[in-house]
């Protein structure tokens, strides 16, 4: 498995749990626990733009894993 591949896996497994974070703050009553899965959601949001800009750089450097 290359760099590329395994980034974007964890690019994928990033945004699932960001999915899965914004669900429980949808879903629970408790303002305490809804208030830190949008916290964590937000943050999570932060480090997939990260690493979606790190993605962009390596399918700039190496153009042979874009679309991978």
């Amino acid at each position: 498995m290359t760099v590329s591949s395994q980034v974007k896996t964890t690019l994928a497994s990033l945004k699932s749990a960001q999915a899965s974070l914004e669900t429980f703050a949808l879903s629970t009553q408790n303002q305490d626990a809804k208030n830190l899965f949008t916290n964590a959601a937000q943050q999570t949001q932060q480090i997939v733009q990260q690493v979606e800009s790190r993605v962009q750089q390596l399918e700039n450097e190496e153009p042979q894993y874009k679309g991978f």
